[in-house]
């Protein structure tokens, strides 16, 4: 099939080489402009826009999508895939195609509309989570589902695993639905939605009155980014990763000498920790480097 792909970061890249893999003709490959990236202005291009490049596949890269509508109908595309492009596509846009844009969004829609879907579903501790294939229509995420497949968040698993895995059940399920697109008629979501709306870095600071389980999930969220973390003499650290481990400790917002932050309910491990201006070690040595007895956390 001859298409329009839309996509920005590592997740749309592997996604454009598994459609090229799979003899699908890309007619033409829109991402971001090129992110900005020190204050000398060097600038650094987008996943997606590297491996079109490799791919030799014709790339543009508009501050606005609607710059490109008179391309888009001129391409001889049928149909657009978007997967993760990081803006809102205007009428025009989705408009510019026969059978329209299609989009893969990591949720069990209408659960998850939004930005930031894997890491709201960690967060809130969500047993299971999928893919959907949807046509993509002006509202957030509202438009109608072509397919959607099922897969179980595993106790331990971060939001980078858990999307990585997401990415490979939506190639094959990509794949599988675009011949069906022009005589398939997509279902309306069901359901009340719920949204994921988009990452801070202020809410990934672990509050030890908060029960160990949901800080877990927090530090599980937050990886690869923006990182779960706390404070300690005023110095940030980043909790990489951690499994809840009671502690022998009954004061809440200490870290005791096993390197495990004492909560209301219990305790939970640091396994890996990035202190500020440090590299990654274990929690354990970066606890022992520590002479203080009574280590706790900074008050927020």
């Amino acid at each position: 099939m001859r298409l329009v792909f839309f996509g920005t970061p590592d997740e749309g890249a592997t996604v454009l080489d598994a459609l090229v893999a799979a003899e699908h003709e890309v007619a033409l490959v829109i991402t971001r402009p090129d992110a900005r990236r020190s204050r000398r202005g060097t600038t650094e291009p987008s996943p997606v826009r590297v491996a079109a490049e490799r791919l030799g596949l014709p790339v543009r890269t508009p501050p606005k999508t609607s710059e490109v509508v008179d391309e888009l109908r001129e391409s001889g595309a049928a149909v657009g895939v978007v997967v993760a492009y990081g803006q809102i596509l205007p009428r025009g846009v989705l408009e510019a195609l026969p059978l329209g844009l299609v989009n893969m969004h990591f949720s069990l829609l209408p659960r998850w509309r939004g930005a930031a879907p894997v890491e709201r579903a960690v967060l809130a501790g969500d047993a299971e989570t999928g893919v959907a294939i949807m046509h993509l229509e002006e509202g957030l995420d509202t438009g109608p589902v072509f397919a959607t497949a099922h897969t179980p968040i595993g106790d331990q698993e971060t939001a980078g695993e858990l999307r990585g895995r997401l990415v490979d059940l939506g190639i094959d399920l990509l794949l599988d639905t675009l011949p069906q697109l022009a005589s398939v008629d997509p279902e309306p979501q069901q359901g009340e939605p719920t949204y994921a709306d988009k990452l801070s870095v202020e809410e990934f600071r672990l509050d030890p009155q908060r029960p160990a389980a949901e800080l877990h999930r927090m530090v599980r969220a937050g990886s690869p980014r923006p990182g779960a973390w706390f404070v300690i003499d005023g110095r940030r650290v980043k909790v990489l990763t951690a499994h809840i481990e009671p502690s022998d400790d009954v004061t809440p917002g200490t870290i005791d000498d096993a390197a495990r932050l004492v909560t209301i309910d219990g305790g939970l491990a640091l396994d890996e920790v990035q202190p500020e201006g440090r590299r990654p070690m274990p929690g354990a040595d970066w606890r022992r480097g520590i002479a203080t007895k009574d280590l706790a956390l900074d008050a927020p």
